[in-house]
């Protein structure tokens, strides 16, 4: 019987557990069945950006959280886990057959997006096939022979026949080494980061579309915590610029100028200048660290007679005299 395929191992478990929260919980909140989020826990199904910050929001942890390192404990669990499942796909036959399905691709002259595309596959599940890598579904089977004009039967004649005739040694032996070189940590082969071997790539990946919610209202100013503990999607102009953090405004300091349903977009790599519209903080930025709180407010920013940079809000009206002004970058409604 095919497993499934490990694709994205995870903290969730153990973080849920650590909360006390039971499965069905986390899946009511996120709005997944209970079925989807057992998938997502053994790593055997992928979460899309949305998903992934729910669910970090639901747990209350951070999106670093998520992601496993080599250095945590479970990590030893699912390398074993993917190793015995690679020494299965071996003694299954897998690699003999990928082998010999890359033979009759490159026999066909198709790239192997073209052979993904005919055979109705992504080009990451068709190559993973054909690095033994993968099982091969009930239901995939008939498309994949048909795309090379074969029907089953003579799918496997040919690729047993290839074999026989030693045709494919060297490349299964190519494969092998392929493979190895994921599992051996500091292989260069592999151009792996294995400071975090799970989870630098994916989270890196992750973290580009995302931006740190550092400050949400609270009384008349704006409570300011350098954390990325709360995280929302990035607008596309920004995403990727790591200096960007959100704040939720305080709408009735600005007299209704930013609507409550708004998020407002500072960027920390650029000072405030006058007559733009700033995030000002009470603190020096730099010296924050993520346990540290103050207090900030969105103001527009001024200058005195003396030519000094103060900033200005409504209602009440207020002068700010901040440590540190970030320009307003972007403001997007929810």
């Amino acid at each position: 019987m095919a497993q499934e395929e490990i694709i994205f191992p995870n903290n969730i478990r153990n973080i849920r557990l650590a909360n006390g929260m039971k499965m069905t919980e986390l899946a009511r909140q996120s709005n997944l069945s209970l079925s989807a989020v057992s998938k997502i826990e053994k790593g055997v199904r992928r979460l899309n950006q949305k998903q992934l910050l729910n669910i970090c929001n639901i747990l209350g942890c951070k999106l670093s959280d998520i992601f496993i390192k080599e250095s945590d404990e479970v990590a030893g669990q699912w390398q074993n886990e993917i190793k015995r499942r690679l020494n299965d796909n071996e003694d299954s036959g897998l690699k003999i057959f990928g082998s010999g399905l890359r033979k009759i691709r490159q026999q066909s002259g198709k790239t192997i997006a073209q052979a993904a595309k005919d055979a109705g596959m992504t080009l990451s599940v068709y190559h993973k096939i054909e690095v033994g890598q993968r099982e091969i579904y009930e239901n995939e089977i008939e498309p994949l022979a048909k795309s090379f004009s074969y029907t089953v039967e003579e799918l496997f004649d040919k690729i047993a026949t290839l074999y026989k005739s030693g045709e494919l040694n060297k490349q299964i032996s190519k494969v092998k080494e392929r493979v190895k070189s994921v599992l051996v940590p500091g292989n260069p082969m592999s151009g792996i980061d294995h400071s975090s071997l799970f989870g630098a790539k994916l989270y890196d990946s992750a973290r580009k579309k995302l931006v740190p919610v550092f400050g949400v209202p609270s009384g008349k100013s704006i409570a300011f915590k350098k954390s990325d503990k709360n995280m929302i999607v990035a607008p596309m102009p920004l995403e990727g610029h790591k200096g960007i953090y959100a704040v939720k405004p305080n709408p009735k300091r600005l007299g209704g100028f930013i609507p409550e349903n708004a998020y407002v977009f500072a960027d920390s790599d650029t000072p405030a200048s006058v007559g733009d519209l700033a995030v000002c903080i009470d603190a020096d930025f730099a010296t924050l660290d993520s346990n540290d709180t103050v207090n900030a407010q969105i103001a527009s920013v001024r200058s005195d007679a003396k030519g000094r940079v103060y900033g200005q809000i409504s209602s009440p009206e207020e002068k700010i005299i901040a440590k540190t002004m970030h320009r307003v970058v972007m403001i997007v409604m929810e």
